[in-house]
């Protein structure tokens, strides 16, 4: 059976999604590696890969969200 294809508008509908789900994973204090294995994150990358003039690299956005925590 193939994987059910998801398509860029639906990634930018989830988008703010993604980010939330991005932010709880962080507040839960859960590793990098075990963040870059969620679906969220590939969801992130692929956005980024496809318009990477509109939505941050991931990784860049989990930077943002762990500052607040090293203060």
């Amino acid at each position: 059976m193939s994987e059910p294809k998801i398509t860029i508008g639906e990634l930018e509908a989830k988008y703010p999604l993604y980010c939330q789900v991005l932010g709880r994973l962080v507040e839960e204090g859960r590793s990098v590696e075990a963040i870059q294995r969620t679906l969220c994150w590939d969801r992130l990358a692929l956005l980024h890969r496809c318009l990477p003039n509109r939505y941050k690299d991931p990784d860049h956005l989990l930077a943002l969200l762990r500052r607040p925590q090293a203060a």
